[in-house]
């Protein structure tokens, strides 16, 4: 009981969002025009209109119940004239209304649909999104694995079984209980064979006990898929990863020789899928061997209880027709769970997914109103100021201590240190996404803030918009664009400023840093952060960077991280990382040289 109350809370957790917003939308109505509202007025109205047609829907199949037996009268007595009146006023009529019906009901569940996914998509990615959330949830490393196919995949499919199982289970239940109506009253004089024993809805206790036993019986079998279909959307999705990842680094693994690795790396992950997927088809087996053998007994077990009153003349062959078919209805609404069950194990592992996703990001979220934490707070001057800051690793080890730092407005300062003593993870500090410390950093209001990385991203898509991230790629003018990338060395790709590709594979990773410097060409920041961001030229076009970094953005404060000692050339300070007495690593400034 308590896993159902669970089961439940999870899937209200992930409804609940879309039938409260108010977000304002607009929907058009025919032949009414376009009315303004909230998003959860037509999300509700939409889930009435559908409910109220899955009610009709089953009130239709009622009224030809009674249709089904009348015309089995007519043909046991050879009446032509009831025979095709009732054929052509009562079953066409509401054959056709039942079509209508299900047309209307399939186009309005779509654009519930279409609706429902696009809000819920927005609002994970905009939790994802926000605060940084996609990259602290990597420094956690743990619960939260390709959120990629949680957004594009598990929201559609938790709407999509949501709404079938939604409607599936009012359908039976109110099916349920139409028909136990009509059948308690077809079977209310019913003894039980071979007896005199009058039990008073017989036929609807009978289908009751065989369903229960049959429900029973499904969960002991099919339990194990629940597990198994969560494991297998896992495996898939490293899979997925793992190759989409090669093809982003497949220049590098063919230089290092890393086929072979690779082959082996991917065929680990594809025996995964492989090895789960035959756990899958072996539990399957085994519950369909049950699921079919049971819905071939269901198409002659209602005629076989009925027969009995029906050769004793107690009824008649419509009434046996409607009788079967009422207790067929019941028994088939009891036994929901059976036919569903394969539907509703695959549906609780994309429930536990995106639950287990939204559990990851509130987790991360919590970060930014924890205590003690990195605060943020304006400098004065212009200056930008790091007091009294110690940061610590996800595990909680401190890296770096920080008592007091402090650039001016204009100078260049080089930050140097062994690898691993934080220099990148002061910048991350700075720039605002490191998250695991305390201290204060203080930056000058209404100044831009650019950094560089070593690895810059760059979109896929057209040329220009590579170039202009992570303003909109019409945000400067073709002129502009051109001057940056040929200031920068790239006067080759002037000409392909609409060309759509994948640059981050096109361009080498020298060339992808000459691209970061012509976004900050672009931009013109006020500080220019610069971790590494020309470590993969050579000296002499490295030295005509920092120049034209100089020339171009005179007014840009520049910090950079390197290793090269010809940087120092282009710094007029030098800070470096030194290790105390406990290991931990503090900025510390060396003697000015001229730049």
């Amino acid at each position: 009981m308590n896993a159902l109350k669970q089961a439940l809370a999870d899937i209200w957790r992930l409804i609940w969002p879309y039938f409260v917003s108010r977000e304002p939308t607009e929907v058009r109505i025919w032949p009414f025009g376009t009315f303004r509202t909230q998003e959860r007025v037509v999300g509700l109205a939409l889930v009435i209109v559908v409910i109220a047609i899955e009610f009709a829907q089953v009130a239709i199949n009622v009224r030809l119940s009674y249709f089904s037996r009348d015309w089995f009268n007519a043909i046991q007595n050879k009446d032509a004239a009831s025979f095709w009146t009732l054929l052509f006023t009562v079953f066409v009529v509401w054959a056709v209304i039942y079509i209508a019906s299900a047309i209307y009901q399939y186009a309005l569940q779509s654009y519930l649909r279409i609706r429902w996914r696009r809000f819920l998509t927005r609002h994970f990615i905009d939790r994802w999104l926000d605060d940084n959330a996609h990259y602290h949830m990597q420094l956690f490393g743990q619960g939260a694995d390709n959120p990629d196919q949680r957004i594009q995949e598990d929201i559609d499919s938790f709407i999509m079984r949501t709404q079938s199982l939604t409607l599936g289970i009012l359908s039976s239940v109110t099916t349920l209980f139409s028909f136990s109506v009509v059948l308690w009253e077809l079977s209310a004089d019913f003894t039980v064979p071979g007896t005199d024993w009058r039990i008073p809805g017989f036929l609807v206790w009978g289908a009751l006990i065989y369903s229960v036993l049959a429900t029973w019986l499904t969960h002991k079998i099919g339990r194990p898929l629940i597990r198994l279909n969560f494991e297998q959307q896992h495996y898939e999705a490293d899979f997925r990863f793992s190759l989409a990842r090669l093809r982003e680094y497949a220049e590098q693994v063919a230089l290092i020789g890393g086929t072979g690795a690779e082959k082996e790396r991917l065929g680990q992950r594809f025996a995964n899928v492989i090895g789960n997927f035959y756990a899958i088809v072996s539990r399957t087996k085994k519950l369909t061997a049950f699921t079919s053998g049971y819905s071939q007994v269901n198409a002659v077990i209602p005629y076989v209880l009925v027969a009995p009153y029906y050769f004793a003349n107690k009824i008649t062959l419509g009434g046996m027709q409607q009788t079967a078919g009422a207790f067929a209805r019941v028994e088939s609404t009891l036994s929901f769970f059976v036919s569903a069950y394969s539907t509703i194990a695959d549906y609780k592992a994309v429930v536990d997914r995106l639950n287990t996703f939204d559990a990851a990001l509130n987790r991360v979220l919590a970060l930014h109103r924890r205590e003690p934490r990195i605060l943020r707070a304006a400098a004065e001057q212009g200056r930008l100021a790091v007091e009294d800051l110690e940061l610590r690793l996800p595990s909680g080890t401190p890296i770096v201590r920080v008592p007091h730092l402090r650039f001016e407005p204009g100078e260049a300062a080089l930050l140097t240190g062994p690898s691993g003593s934080g220099k990148s993870t002061l910048f991350r500090a700075i720039a605002g996404i490191w998250p695991f410390g305390e201290g204060r950093v203080l930056l000058p209001e209404d100044r831009s803030v650019l950094l560089l990385p070593q690895r810059p991203y760059i979109p896929i898509g057209p040329l220009r918009g590579a170039v202009a991230y992570p303003a909109a790629s019409d945000a400067f003018d073709d002129g502009r664009i051109r001057e940056a990338l040929g200031t920068a060395h790239l006067r080759h790709l002037v000409g392909r400023l609409d060309e759509e590709g994948h640059w981050a594979q096109t361009l080498s990773l020298g060339e992808q840093q000459r691209l970061a410097v012509a976004r900050a060409l672009l931009a013109r920041p006020d500080w220019l952060f610069l971790d590494e961001a020309t470590a993969a030229l050579d000296e002499g076009l490295e030295e005509m960077i920092y120049r034209l970094i100089g020339e171009h953005l005179p007014a840009t404060t520049v910090v950079s991280i390197g290793h090269r000692s010809t940087l120092r050339a282009f710094h007029g300070r030098r800070i470096d990382m030194e290790a105390d007495e406990t290991g931990v690593f503090v900025p510390r400034d060396v003697k000015a040289v001229v730049a």
